[in-house]
């Protein structure tokens, strides 16, 4: 089930945005050598790209490569910035598009451009992540939505986050919205990663409640299976209050599993990591603070691993960027 590495795997690339005036836009920045735990910005530290479709707004982003070799970058149509309308407001009535950006090398990109992914019972669609299903080779992208009766046509009714997921293998025509996840409880956030025989799923659960399994690991037989058990709750509960966004990255040099979360506890917001050389057990430990190299307030992304090619190419953008 696991995907070989290439020969000439090497380096990361984190798309993100920060959740400050300016902010809502797409920001990248490049590991520092070949590990995901030390980043520089590209292109001085400035927006990479920004949004002039849908709100205007893009929060959330993620990285794909597709069949032929192309990127694509996805994210959530949200303008926090903007003033209007709030929470309840976004989850009844939010953008059911998601925006992407299409580039050849990761340096010239175009778009953007809407895509309409959730159905018209969504309330919006929400932190897009992409996965390979190893049966059939789709790219499968999945997001969380608020689903509201048919009949109730102005989401005035009680409802509950659900990861829906659709296929593609463009990124330009995709399936039908389907459920993937629906445990009856406000799911958010889900991160999905494939090891052996096993599909490792990190999801936070809305509730801050002391009972709630917040950041909770979960592991199946496959991406569609209905077998899945809990291995892990409250993960990081002992660090901060307030977690979300999580990205799972396998470093097989390493021999190490990460989990990167997106702390809002406390200021500066933003991504710490947790680690373990067992994932299968679902035991979590923090990587020490002083070990990362990341821009402060740097919040909800994707991680992309890279080939060396694609590393150098890039490294050259980081010229004048400071952390």
């Amino acid at each position: 089930m696991t995907t070989t590495e290439p020969a000439d795997a090497y380096g990361y690339l984190f798309v993100h945005f920060f959740d400050e005036p300016g902010g809502e836009s797409i920001y990248l920045s490049l590991s520092d050598g070949d590990t995901p735990l030390r980043w520089r910005p590209l292109a001085g530290g400035r927006p990479v790209l920004r949004s002039d479709v849908g709100t205007r707004g893009v929060r959330d982003p993620v990285l794909a490569r597709d069949q032929a070799g192309r990127f694509h970058i996805l994210a959530t149509d949200l303008n926090v910035e903007s003033g209007q309308g709030g929470w309840d407001q976004w989850v009844r009535h939010g953008s059911r598009s998601l925006v992407l950006w299409d580039s050849d090398d990761l340096v010239t990109w175009s778009g953007p451009r809407l895509v309409e992914v959730a159905p018209p019972e969504a309330g919006m669609a929400w932190a897009p992540e992409v996965v390979t299903d190893p049966d059939t080779g789709d790219r499968v992208v999945f997001w969380s939505s608020r689903l509201y009766d048919p009949d109730d046509v102005d989401h005035a009714g009680d409802s509950y986050s659900r990861i829906l997921c659709s296929r593609t293998r463009d990124f330009e025509t995709f399936t039908p919205a389907e459920v993937l996840i629906d445990t009856g409880r406000d799911i958010i956030d889900t991160a999905i990663l494939f090891e052996g025989d096993v599909v490792h799923r990190v999801s936070k659960d809305e509730d801050d409640g002391e009972h709630s399994p917040a950041i909770h690991h979960e592991v199946g037989g496959s991406l569609f299976a209905g077998d899945y058990r809990t291995v892990a709750t409250r993960v990081a509960a002992e660090h901060f209050a307030r977690i979300e966004a999580p990205i799972l990255l396998s470093d097989p040099r390493a021999g190490k599993w990460y989990l990167f979360l997106d702390q809002y506890a406390q200021l500066p917001q933003g991504y710490f990591v947790m680690e373990t050389d067992d994932i299968a057990a679902g035991r979590w430990t923090r990587v020490p603070p002083d070990e990362i190299v990341l821009r402060p307030g740097t919040k909800h992304g994707g991680i992309l691993p890279l080939r060396l090619p694609e590393w150098e190419r890039l490294d050259g953008m980081t010229q004048g960027a400071t952390l």
